[in-house]
């Protein structure tokens, strides 16, 4: 992947976090109000309240927030737009569980993750109940939004499913399979499959059909999603390792205690050498409860001495320029107007936001 060496462009004020985060922030409550007023009331099982937790927890609402903004940047109507919105919220907060329980993440946004509270078999089936009723919500577009766009709209979610689930896959390939010689190459193909897709490019593309439905094309900002994605997804990765939980909301160092490879580690594999690669490898193949603190802790901080963190974000910061870019193109034609300022604002947010 080629992406420009310039830096970030300045910050002004419609590309300010407070901007953006105001917009996130209508955008979720619109979602909101809808998904958790459409859920089942619960009988005795107590499945739906399992459901509602996560939706129900502190959230950037990012993924529907962004099937809502380029809706209407491209003339799309809100009301028209919602129910895909609320769908794509749910397909998120199920595949969290999942990756949760895959991950034996302990903690998700400031809480406890659903499978610590109530057992892995509860938390998989709630994740599994929350993607069926992501799916319910496609079905009713059928009634609301005809057939053929509705259509559309399901096979965008299939082409969207197979790549997260493909990308999840790799990564759990790489940590069980001890990879240990990868390259930004292999990282990158990761960002696409498993984040820039469910995150960025199929909310992206579901806003154009909602708004276009084929007169402007479905492909137009998958370069800018791609990019944002990666960026985003390194800056997640950073913040695992220097955020602060009370903004990050997950466990510190997390992604190291699940040997998952990032980009500074990645990094770290490349310009470790000797007594120091050996280690890494030794650390990389146990598994996570065979990993101590005191293992967790030396790999954290070699990593912040050779500057891996820092090539991180030299990275993110050359993909925010790239995704700039490429938005800026598709939506030239677009009239201006907040929803299109949003989607322009959130490369630089991607990249300066501290959870």
């Amino acid at each position: 992947m080629v992406v420009s060496d310039q830096s970030c462009p300045p910050e002004t004020e419609t590309n300010s976090t407070a901007f953006v985060e105001g917009k996130l922030a209508e955008y979720r409550d619109l979602v909101l109000d809808m998904l958790l007023g459409g859920l089942p009331t619960d009988g005795a099982s107590g499945l739906y309240d399992l459901v509602r937790s996560y939706p129900s927890r502190p959230g950037k609402g990012l993924r529907p927030a962004l099937c809502l903004a380029t809706t209407r940047a491209l003339g799309g109507d809100t009301a028209a737009a919602l129910n895909s919105a609320v769908a794509v919220e749910l397909f998120h907060n199920g595949f969290l569980i999942h990756d949760d329980i895959q991950d034996d993440s302990h903690y998700r946004r400031g809480q406890a993750t659903l499978h610590a509270l109530y057992g892995v078999g509860a938390a998989l089936n709630a994740g599994n109940a929350t993607n069926l009723l992501a799916l319910r919500r496609l079905m009713v577009n059928r009634s609301t939004l005809g057939a053929g766009l509705a259509w559309d709209i399901f096979r965008e979610t299939e082409i969207m499913l197979g790549h997260t689930l493909e990308g999840q896959a790799l990564e759990l390939a790489w940590i069980n399979g001890n990879s240990c010689e990868l390259s930004d190459s292999d990282y990158y193909r990761l960002c696409l499959k498993k984040t820039s897709w469910y995150t960025f490019i199929y909310p992206c593309r579901l806003g154009t059909l909602l708004a276009c439905r084929g007169d402007f094309s479905v492909t137009a900002l998958d370069r800018f999603g791609w990019y944002l994605g990666a960026a985003f997804q390194i800056q997640d990765d950073v913040l695992n390792l220097v955020g602060t939980y009370d903004r990050y909301g997950k466990e510190i160092s997390g992604d190291l205690w699940e040997g998952k490879r990032t980009l500074m580690l990645i990094d770290f594999m490349r310009r470790s050498s000797g007594a120091d690669h050996q280690r890494l490898r030794g650390f990389l193949g146990k598994a996570r409860a065979a990993r101590t603190a005191a293992e967790v802790s030396w790999l954290h901080q070699r990593m912040l001495e050779l500057g891996c963190v820092d090539y991180a974000r030299r990275a993110a910061r050359q993909l925010v320029v790239a995704a700039l870019a490429e938005g800026a193109g598709a939506l030239a034609a677009a009239p201006e107007s907040d929803d299109k300022r949003f989607l322009l604002a959130l490369p630089s947010y991607v990249v300066s936001r501290d959870h």
